[in-house]
């Protein structure tokens, strides 16, 4: 099984920032992403410290959001990069990884 290096990027979002097209398209259009996953959190607190659940009783729906995606190392600085220039986007963290195809 052949393995490589690649970098893990996620960032943290909540559903009322209204980011989460902008991101996935940016993603999408650049191509050097190996794909892109979407994670909605049932709850979360950010710096705000406003504690957000998922419950019935909420009608206004702004819940965590985590986008994840991975590629070659110097493609997702590149994306990253692009990413925060076109995106606020105070909530991106980044790991080095081993893929295994």
């Amino acid at each position: 099984m052949a393995t490589q290096t690649v970098t893990v990027v996620r960032i943290y979002l909540r559903e009322g920032e209204h980011l989460l097209s902008k991101i996935l398209k940016m993603l999408h259009e650049n191509g050097k992403a190996k794909g892109a996953t979407v994670f909605q959190g049932i709850a979360g607190f950010g710096e705000d410290g406003v504690l957000r659940t998922a419950s019935l009783t909420d009608l206004a729906m702004d819940l965590p959001l985590v986008v994840e995606f991975y590629g070659e190392p110097v493609h997702m600085d590149e994306l990253m990069a692009e990413l925060t220039m076109r995106v606020t986007l105070p909530h991106i963290v980044s790991w080095s990884a081993v893929s295994h195809a």
